[in-house]
């Protein structure tokens, strides 16, 4: 699928979630577990995810019937082999188990995250002025 493509498709998709979709996403958005960002409806690499932080390489997927086939294996292998955690679940356990979809979203993410502690940044690194990068260059 061409990028223009995908994208196309993946705003398409953010419109039209499915109700256990909906609910997850109220949950995920603005930060809402501890600074972490997520998108929904995410193009990464040939695939559109559910739901993806980017800074922790989290994938969410929200499953209905039509899933759990080879088609999805194939897509976890290749999203695993790209460095992305995999996680997946049924759209009732979304609707009725919401606490534990949560709890283990966090303990995913505890396992992802970078080392720093949240709302730290690394560091800078130095800039080279353009008056270090010409020195050389002048006779």
């Amino acid at each position: 699928m061409r990028q223009g493509a995908k994208r196309q498709s993946a705003r398409c998709l953010r419109k039209h979630l499915t109700e256990a979709e909906q609910l997850l996403w109220f949950r995920l958005r603005r930060r809402q577990l501890p600074g972490h960002r997520f998108r929904r409806q995410a193009p990464v690499g040939p695939y559109i995810v559910d739901f993806l932080c980017v800074e922790s390489r989290l994938v969410i997927e929200v499953d209905g019937a039509q899933h759990g086939t080879d088609l999805d294996s194939i897509r976890d292998a290749w999203l695993r082999a790209n460095g992305y955690h995999v996680l997946r679940f049924w759209n009732n356990d979304v609707v009725a188990r919401m606490d534990l979809v949560l709890m283990a979203i966090v303990d995913a993410l505890a396992e992802t995250s970078p080392l720093r502690p949240a709302g730290t940044f690394p560091r800078k690194r130095e800039k080279e002025t353009t008056r270090n990068l010409c020195r050389g260059k002048r006779k």
